[in-house]
């Protein structure tokens, strides 16, 4: 029996429903792709509100002793830009991703909880709105994005900007572990005949693993905060340590979900480099079992790292070896990481399109932010380095040189997809190289500057530290080639999806099922679902004759002969 004989046919009843158009249409929408779509917007809009605030901090401290920003309104800015950045971008991009592409990657027809999916989608933006209005209210939060005890209680705190920061999160982390539960659910149920675990695109396995994370990983933040807003509404105490409550007790909260969040933000990041680098180099991806297993690696062990964030708080020797040691040993299922995408790229015809540019570039800059963590796994290198700006160049390199430019690489490489246009080509190189010279223009010097002394989380700077003031300068002009470079990855969204050259269903030849249907995919998103017989259905469609798909036939007819 051959695959399309086994393919399964879109009911009458499905293929009716009408294509979506107009505004309402986009509201009261269900359908996974446009809320996905949604996602995407909404996390792009939070974007530049981030880059507004990066923008701010970096004017300020472009010069030493700068009253450009008062103390009060740089601790607001800062600590928006590193929520904004985290919750209302990095959460958002990655679930927007994830309800778009996965039932399409597993050949569903919408997510296993579609309301649930709209659910999940209007509670984050009505969180990210709420979180901004507190603007309005007086003030907003001004503790960072950790809101550290007992900084974040009302005695130091009077304004309502941190509670509008605490309900805000509670709001868009319901979202998220929402659409976790509706990601988990929609994959153990409603793959395509035939796709088992085994045959999962590399994006779908990391995504689910990333949800479980999601799961056990949000309560704690969720309970803090709760607990937090007890104090703070209550007199509840518990982070108070003058009144028997415990001020550490909020970071071991924090940072309990806070280091999974790190690998929250990257896991699907790590999934779409496991699909843009095997297609760009036209080769099988290397090592798919190590690759998915050492993402199961990973979020175990995340959960036993947290308290390397605390190296300095004094919580004893033995607590150290065991956190120094669980942190230096996430480290390899990693590294495993790189090197599988590394031996896929080894000998590979590589096209270097713009997808693959950053993709590529993704390599390099996770490389050198993770190195940079392993040092910190060590604790004498931690207690010097410790709330230095060492620690904001290792953050970055992780999270906008790993995350965004992983995500940048899917935009790339799936945006045909989703619009059936391609992002222009020209735009897209020039939006590369002017990223690559203003990210590591930003923050590689930042490594000298914690080295050097400088201190984060502070509004300005004395002139007379060696080398602090030409190292901030350069660092704030390359600030502004980054945000140039973005503004032209925004405008080459825009004049793509009017202009752009039209995209066929299967432009970059790629493997996996989004690519068997039509570019915008149709409401019900396909015609015909193929049986799946391997993790590369469309690639052994398009080249019956080569070897693997030959081999595969051959494996087959041989069993069928015994």
């Amino acid at each position: 029996m051959n695959q399309m004989s086994q393919a399964q046919a879109v009911p009458r009843s499905i293929r009716t429903i009408p294509e979506y158009r107009g505004l309402l249409s986009w509201v009261s929408s269900v359908d996974h792709k446009q809320i996905g779509i949604m996602y995407l917007l909404g996390a792009l809009l939070f974007l530049l509100l981030g880059l507004v605030e990066a923008t701010l901090i970096r004017i300020q401290l472009a010069v030493p002793e700068n009253t450009f920003l008062s103390p009060d309104s740089y601790s607001q800015i800062f600590t928006m830009h590193g929520t904004t950045m985290i919750f209302l971008v990095g959460m958002p991009l990655m679930l927007g991703l994830s309800v778009y592409f996965v039932p399409l990657m597993i050949g569903a027809r919408d997510m296993a909880f579609p309301r649930l999916n709209a659910f999940g989608f209007w509670i984050f933006l009505f969180g990210g709105f709420l979180l901004y209005f507190s603007f309005m209210s007086g003030s907003a939060p001004l503790a960072g994005w950790f809101a550290y005890a007992p900084l974040n209680e009302k005695a130091y705190l009077f304004n309502s900007g941190q509670d509008y920061w605490v309900i805000a999160l509670l709001l868009t982390g319901a979202g998220s572990i929402a659409t976790a539960i509706n990601v988990i659910v929609t994959v153990f149920t409603l793959r395509a005949p035939g796709m088992n675990f085994r045959r999962l695109p590399l994006f779908v396995w990391m995504t689910t693993i990333n949800s479980f994370l999601i799961l056990f990983a949000l309560p704690a933040l969720n309970t803090a905060l709760v607990m937090l807003f007890a104090d703070r509404q209550l007199d509840a105490l518990f982070f108070v340590s003058a009144k028997g409550g415990s001020a550490l007790l909020w970071q071991h909260y924090f940072w309990f979900f806070g280091h999974p969040e790190v690998y929250i933000l990257i896991l699907p990041v790590f999934g779409i480099i496991s699909e843009v680098i095997p297609v760009f180099a036209r080769k099988p991806i290397y090592g798919y079992g190590f690759l998915a297993g050492s993402t199961v690696a990973i979020a175990f062990l995340s959960f036993a790292v947290w308290a390397h964030h605390m190296f300095a708080t004094g919580l004893g020797f033995p607590v150290y070896y065991v956190f120094a040691g669980a942190s230096m040993l996430i480290a390899v299922p990693t590294g495993i990481k790189i090197f599988n995408w590394i031996a896929t790229m080894w000998g590979g015809s590589i096209r270097f399109t713009t997808s693959m540019l950053f993709a590529t570039a993704f390599l390099i800059q996770f490389t050198i932010g993770g190195l940079s963590g392993v040092a910190f796994a060590a604790v004498p290198i931690d207690w010097q380095l410790t709330d230095s700006y060492f620690v904001v160049a290792h953050f970055h390199y992780v999270l906008l040189g790993g995350m965004l430019f992983g995500i940048i690489s899917g935009i790339y490489y799936w945006y045909p997809k989703m619009t059936g246009h391609f992002l222009s080509e020209k735009l897209g190189r020039a939006h590369f190289w002017l990223m690559i010279i203003g990210f590591n223009g930003t923050f590689f010097v930042m490594h000298l500057m914690g080295l050097f002394g400088m201190p984060r989380r502070v509004f300005t700077y004395p002139a007379d530290i060696p080398y602090l003031a030409p190292m901030n300068m350069l660092s704030s002009c390359s600030a502004a080639v980054l945000m140039l470079s973005l503004l032209i990855f925004f405008a080459n969204l825009i004049v793509s999806l009017y202009r752009g050259e039209q995209a066929s269903d299967n432009p970059w030849e790629g493997w996996t099922l989004e690519w068997a249907t039509s570019s915008p995919p149709p409401p019900h998103n396909f015609d015909k679902v193929p049986y799946i017989r391997n993790r590369r259905p469309l690639w052994d469609q398009l080249h019956p004759d080569l070897p693997e798909a030959r081999l595969e036939a051959e494996h087959e007819a041989g069993g069928a002969s015994r």
